[in-house]
């Protein structure tokens, strides 16, 4: 008819669906709301039925129905990890880890700021327009070559040549990779053969791997005449190149190693990285957690503040964000999980770690700083010393508690030790409930092989199944133990170094107030104003000096 609108068949259909789904609603809903009305003493139990009839009609999506907003689960957030991860990634299978490690971990006591997201994306798009086999590579690489420095804002490099075991490595990738979004510089990264297939491609559509045909790579160490520091003591590169950058060398090596705990001078001071801003090729080795460093600069403060209004969540969340175990490693770790730990009501990981500093001390001797750590703190329930339970006893339901220990070390005897305590004798919580104590230790090389691929998908294995436990224990100075704890967002108990001269430590761990990593070597202070105390954290509020590490500096 004229001036009545005309409605579309489909548009006609989708409101006769609609109307007809809330008149099933009706139908279920009216007749319990009559209910509720003569039945008040179940109330509650209507209630429940009214909240389902009502996610029943309000939850499922029409595919037929374009005008119908997408739901998104609580599940499907977190899959993403509160946005720090890319929803582009479409191949789900080919990185397992990426995406399932989300459901064993426990909810993160850190939430995820927007700008660090923003700054994330920004990052992933500007690492596909510059990455590995882009035109904007090529030409990079092809000015490498020729010995020029071409300087500018467009595609700038950061290469990431590893160094000592995984837990360093780690540690160092991800403050390599927050130096890389604080200087606008794409990170790629040198892959030795022992870590093929160790991780995961973390950014969509691109890579991170540094094509095996550039130059490089090898033979770099603190004399290396390419050097940064060596370059600047030669008069190679001055300070008043800052402005003339085709003045410079074609790239710049950054060598940033805990050599008595401390840097090399020139390598945290404003001065200095104003003029390492100029080159567009960088090669940078590192053993340390440096991200710590990068706080204590003041023309990174701002962006680090945006991107991190929790600095005790720097690790937690760039690590998460940047390392997903591939397949082989994740399917190690999955699969103990799942046969060993998924059932337990509770689980603690145990991180020993014997460095060189430690081989002196008997077995004996750490042991039992263990057992006095878990024994002062509740970790463990006491022994009864009761070896014969009641007939039927096993596993009654709500009467026994499952315990899992998970011991991660080189070596077995600590394993051997908990596990024959709670093997031969029944143990029973405060309030003396039973408690089940299963104890496992996945691997024990022996020896650390950092050239081992086997070996470091084992050891990533490890740290990924420490950090799905709910409490851990780890050994003072591991870098294993700070990239575990961290990526799990828990506080560790931290064993304490021992007392030389009583073979014995004062407090057998202790509880840091952060869950970052500690930075070891403390930057050089060279370019601190003359007279002002070099101490860093008696300036700035958010760091401390580290538990196991008196001298080391710790985000919190």
């Amino acid at each position: 008819m004229e001036g009545v609108p005309r409605v579309p068949p489909e548009a006609a259909e989708r409101r006769r669906c609609r109307i007809g789904a809330a008149m099933a609603v009706l139908l279920v809903v009216l007749p319990l709301m009559l209910m509720r009305v003569f039945l008040g003493d179940q109330a509650d139990s209507i209630d429940a039925l009214l909240r389902q009839a009502h996610v029943k009609q309000q939850s499922p999506r029409n595919a037929s129905d374009p005008e119908a907003a997408p739901v998104r689960t609580e599940h499907e957030h977190d899959r993403l990890l509160g946005g720090l991860l890319s929803p582009d990634f479409h191949d789900e299978q080919a990185c397992r880890s990426r995406y399932e490690a989300s459901t064993l971990w426990k909810t993160s006591p850190f939430s995820v700021a927007p700008y660090l997201v923003r700054r994330l994306r920004q990052y992933e798009a500007n690492h596909s327009r510059c990455g590995p086999r882009t035109a904007r590579y090529r030409e990079a690489a092809a000015q490498l070559q020729s010995g020029r420095n071409a300087g500018g804002a467009d595609c700038r490099y950061v290469v990431w040549l590893p160094m000592q075991g995984l837990g360093n490595r780690m540690l160092s990738l991800a403050s390599t990779f927050l130096y890389a979004l604080l200087t606008g510089r794409v990170v790629l990264v040198h892959q030795p053969p022992e870590m093929e297939g160790l991780f995961c491609e973390p950014f969509p559509g691109t890579s991170w791997l540094l094509p095996p045909d550039f130059p490089y790579k090898d033979g770099f160490w603190s004399g290396s005449k390419e050097s940064y520091v060596n370059m600047l003591e030669n008069n190679v590169v001055r300070y008043d190149m800052v402005n003339n950058a085709s003045a410079l060398p074609a790239y710049v090596y950054l060598h940033l190693e805990n050599t008595r705990f401390r840097f090399q001078n020139h390598t945290f001071c404003e001065e200095d990285h104003l003029l390492l801003d100029k080159f567009k090729w960088m090669v940078l080795s590192s053993d340390s957690y440096f991200a710590v460093a990068l706080f204590l600069m003041p023309a990174y403060r701002e962006e680090l503040d945006r991107m991190f209004p929790a600095k005790g969540a720097v690790f937690h969340q760039l690590g998460r964000y940047l390392f997903h175990p591939g397949n082989r490693a994740w399917g190690m770790a999955q699969r103990f999980f799942a046969g060993y730990l998924a059932g337990a009501n509770e689980r603690l990981g145990v991180q020993v770690r014997v460095g060189p500093y430690q081989l002196a001390f008997p077995f004996e001797v750490m042991s039992e700083q263990i057992l006095r750590c878990t024994r002062e703190h509740g970790l463990l329930p006491q022994l009864t010393h009761n070896t014969e339970r009641a007939a039927g006893s096993v596993r009654l339901a709500n009467s026994i508690a499952v315990k899992a220990v998970l011991v991660v070390s080189l070596k077995p005897e600590y394993y051997d030790k908990l596990h024959g305590m709670y093997y031969s004798n029944a143990a029973a919580s405060s309030t003396g409930q039973e408690v089940v104590v299963s104890v496992y230790q996945p691997s024990h090389d022996e020896d650390q092989r950092t050239d081992s691929r086997a070996h470091n998908e084992r050891a990533l294995a490890e740290i990924y199944l420490l950090s799905f436990c709910d409490e851990v224990v780890t050994t003072g100075w591991s870098t294993f133990g700070y990239v575990a704890h961290s990526l799990a967002g828990l506080r560790p108990w931290v064993l304490t170094p021992l007392d030389w001269t009583k073979m014995k430590a004062e407090n057998a761990c202790v509880r840091p107030e952060s869950v970052e990593p500690c930075m070891h070597s403390l930057p050089s202070f060279d370019c601190w104003r003359s007279g002002q105390d070099l101490d860093p954290v008696v300036h700035l509020p958010f760091l401390r000096h580290c538990e196991d590490v008196p001298a080391g500096l710790q985000l919190f």
